[in-house]
């Protein structure tokens, strides 16, 4: 996550899902150490951002940034797809081949 003075908070994290319309689920995973046993943990969050031109797919690596309330869960928008998901990738490179 960064943030500056004046800037809105950002994240990147991976997408999930894609059940709604215009609404994407991202999860964002980060590392942090247990503040008992010192050991690095993963923690995941779930995140509902919305996706104004439902380009993502499920798979890409998206940044998000926070924004006014969209509906009940949704504060994030997708900001910009940073990479395509793996099978997509490969899907790209057969068609340039053939």
């Amino acid at each position: 996550m960064e943030k500056t003075a004046g800037q809105k908070s950002t994240k990147t994290g991976v997408v999930s899902g894609k059940n709604m319309k215009k609404t994407v689920s991202v999860i964002v995973e980060r590392q942090i150490r247990h503040p008992l046993y010192k050991k690095i943990v993963r923690e995941k969050k779930r995140f509902l951002a919305h996706d104004e031109y439902e380009k993502c797919k499920i798979g890409d690596t998206v940044k998000i940034v926070q924004t006014r309330p969209m509906s009940k869960l949704k504060r994030w928008r997708v900001q910009e797809i940073v990479s395509l998901s793996p099978n997509e990738t490969v899907k790209e490179a057969k068609e340039k081949k053939g």
